[in-house]
């Protein structure tokens, strides 16, 4: 028998990240890529994997390092991707590639300054449609004159916008299909490859809506399909492309609404709302920290059903809707995370290419026949996991006091042996995100630290009703109140919990509210802050969404005008740096130096605040990295944060505890 240990901070880089599954044309083979890390490199290796559904045969098509955004052309003869392979590590820019299936070296098609971020072939395998930005860079002095003008993860952006171009695969030749002051973020190509929809956002002042339109390659015409008034993520079109089924919302609850699924003729009409009567999301938010590049799980319309996934509670699983009759039927279930497929049609019979996950294995490869139904096609994590001995969450639901069903999770220390042990509760981001079946590296390492892990899923989070999440204009109040009755009915029902021995932890909209917590009680003896934020006045005006997130979720209404004497005195009072006098917690600040969504000026205020007045407070910095240092920053940076607040936990709930005792 295998002796299994705890894991480690270390074992994060040691998981494979499965992603991206991408079924060929004729459902015989999927491409999908593995990512690994690398802390000798400090950088993250991408390759593309074939499994072959014919044979059972796998096997890696490239060596990497960094080929991503894999697309099959029609034919399913090529393959083309994106990568660096050319590009000097701190070179700016991307390349489009293409390689035979059947042997061959890849061929370099396009090579631009710019990021590519999607790729569609047409029929014919002659022609891909892709996104890329077109524009001027501007190294050393900044001249802006546009309301959007840098992005979390991009950068500075305010000489840059997202077009559609045509790309000729022999040539290499470029044919820019859009232009002006808008910003495509999404392509379908037709199924007779004369026509493209595209999505795209016209207006900076309005980020948060986006427009269909459906491009003819013939006639040249762009026609506007949508009105303007919805937000829009994702576009598939039917067999005979007299339809396109899309996802978005139509701000029912201003940007928390959830998103549905939705069909239009595809030369204009009336849009249709299939889900109308789904009170869930059509959205993957659950957490995790060990997912790959490539997540597409928007609407796939195969024969007369459109596949689509369903967030509810902490499970998001596939579904398909005859678009005949209405009819909705669940594809997969249990409790997991469904993170992105793909579908085609052979012979008559469906087949969906997958990846999926649960609490206790990260992303592996899946496929599902219509008639057969799922088997799992990989194992690429099971030699680490068989080492491991890791804590099975315990799933828990408590009603709130206003009687509302709450439902959370705990996480035992695996070598918990009888004794009360201190515990962590751990606050998401969004709000509008969840906790629930996925893997989190993180959460497995605080517990097998020796903490019992908290963390639940209040007011705010996704995989409920609209109204559960909808706080807008009212955050720290209901949901403060869940998550610190959630603490209180852990504590009482759990036995093994030290309830004088608690530590709050959180990032994002978390980091928010573990600086409200400490500012509103002192029933914490620690607490970790990560790109969390603390005035919301500043927040407005330097966070690449703060001009309109903050007038939808703090003041309650995009249509609100920020800068009255009452709605600045309502982002103030709803600032956890008000309340800096009331600290009484050490607390940590963790935060990146490159984050545009949460800038770091929100540590530097609530640091400097706390120091002054002579709290218990440390920051760090972190350079080079953005708001999604724990998702995909650099190896190394992402093992020091987890070590920076492994140590701060330690020195507040154990060795302050044993020099106390």
């Amino acid at each position: 028998m295998v002796s299994r240990r705890v894991i480690e901070v270390e074992d994060l880089t040691k998981l494979a990240l499965v992603s991206d599954p991408q079924i060929s044309p004729m459902a015989d083979k999927i491409a999908f890529n593995i990512t690994t890390m690398s802390l000798e490199e400090d950088d993250y290796i991408s390759r593309i994997w074939i499994y072959d559904l014919r044979n059972g045969e796998l096997y890696s098509l490239t060596n990497g390092p960094k080929d991503t955004n894999l697309r099959w052309s029609c034919s399913g003869k090529y393959i083309a991707f994106t990568s660096r392979r050319t590009l000097k590590e701190q070179e700016k820019g991307s390349e489009l590639w293409v390689m035979r299936l059947d042997g061959g070296e890849a061929r370099l098609v396009v090579k631009r300054k710019t990021p590519i971020t999607q790729i569609e072939w047409l029929p014919g395998d002659r022609r891909i449609a892709m996104i890329s930005a077109a524009g001027e860079f501007q190294e050393d002095v900044k001249i802006i004159d546009r309301l959007l003008f840098w992005y979390n993860g991009k950068g500075f952006i305010h000489t840059f916008r997202q077009h559609l171009f045509l790309v000729d695969v022999q040539s290499g030749d470029l044919t820019q299909v859009t232009s002006g002051e808008i910003d495509v973020n999404f392509i379908a190509v037709s199924t007779a490859g004369d026509k493209i929809a595209y999505i795209a956002k016209l207006d900076d002042a309005k980020p948060y809506i986006a427009d269909l339109f459906v491009y003819n390659l013939k006639s040249g015409e762009h026609i506007k399909l949508t009105d303007s008034n919805m937000d829009i993520d994702f576009v598939s079109w039917s067999p005979d492309d007299s339809k396109l089924a899309f996802r978005g919302h139509n701000f029912r609850r201003g940007t928390i609404s959830h998103r549905h699924i939705y069909i239009v003729p595809s030369d204009g009409g009336e849009v249709v709302d299939l889900t109308a009567d789904i009170d869930r999301n059509t959205l993957n938010t659950l957490n995790s920290d060990v997912r790959g590049p490539g997540r597409s799980n928007g609407p796939r319309w195969v024969g007369n059903y459109i596949y689509f996934i369903i967030h509810d509670g902490g499970s998001v699983n596939l579904h398909r809707i005859n678009v005949d009759t209405g009819k909705v039927e669940a594809v997969t279930k249990g409790e997991r995370s469904v993170e992105a497929f793909s579908a085609a049609k052979s012979d008559g019979v469906h087949v969906v290419a997958f990846t999926s996950m649960n609490e206790l294995e990260p992303p592996e490869l899946y496929v599902w026949k219509s008639g057969l139904g799922e088997k799992k096609l990989t194992n690429f994590n099971e030699a680490l996991l068989s080492t491991l001995k890791l804590s099975k969450p315990i799933n828990f639901k408590f009603k709130a006091s206003d009687g509302t069903l709450i439902e959370g999770w705990i996480m035992k220390p695996p070598e918990c042996k009888g004794k009360k042990v201190p515990a962590v509760l751990y606050i998401h981001g969004g709000p509008k995100t969840a906790y629930g079946y996925s893997f989190i590296h993180e959460f497995h390492l605080i517990a097998a630290k020796g903490y019992a892990l908290i963390y639940m899923n209040p007011r705010g989070s996704d995989g409920y009703s609209e109204e559960f999440a909808d706080i807008r204009g009212h955050y720290g109040e209901r949901d403060y109140q869940d998550i610190m009755e959630g603490v209180e009915y852990v504590v009482r029902n759990f036995n093994f919990i030290n309830g004088d021995r608690l530590g709050v932890v959180g990032g994002s909209y978390g980091g928010y509210m573990v600086n409200w917590i400490v500012g509103h009680t002192d029933k914490f003896k620690a607490a970790v802050s990560m790109r969390g934020i603390s005035n919301w006045f500043s927040f407005y005006g330097v966070s690449d969404i703060g001009y309109w997130f903050t007038l939808d979720h703090i003041l309650g209404s995009l249509e609100e005008k920020p800068l009255t004497k009452e709605n600045i005195l309502k982002m103030v009072n709803k600032s956890p740096i008000t309340y800096a006098e009331n600290v009484k917690t050490p607390l940590l600040i963790l935060h990146s130096i490159e984050d545009l969504r949460c800038y770091y000026e929100q540590a530097l205020q609530f640091f400097t605040a706390l120091k002054w007045l002579g709290k218990e407070v440390e920051l760090v910095l972190v350079p080079k990295e953005n708001h999604d240092l724990s998702r995909s920053g650099k190896p190394k940076h992402r093992v020091e944060r987890l070590k920076q607040v492994m140590k701060w936990l330690d020195k507040y709930l154990k060795e302050k505890e044993k020099a106390r005792t």
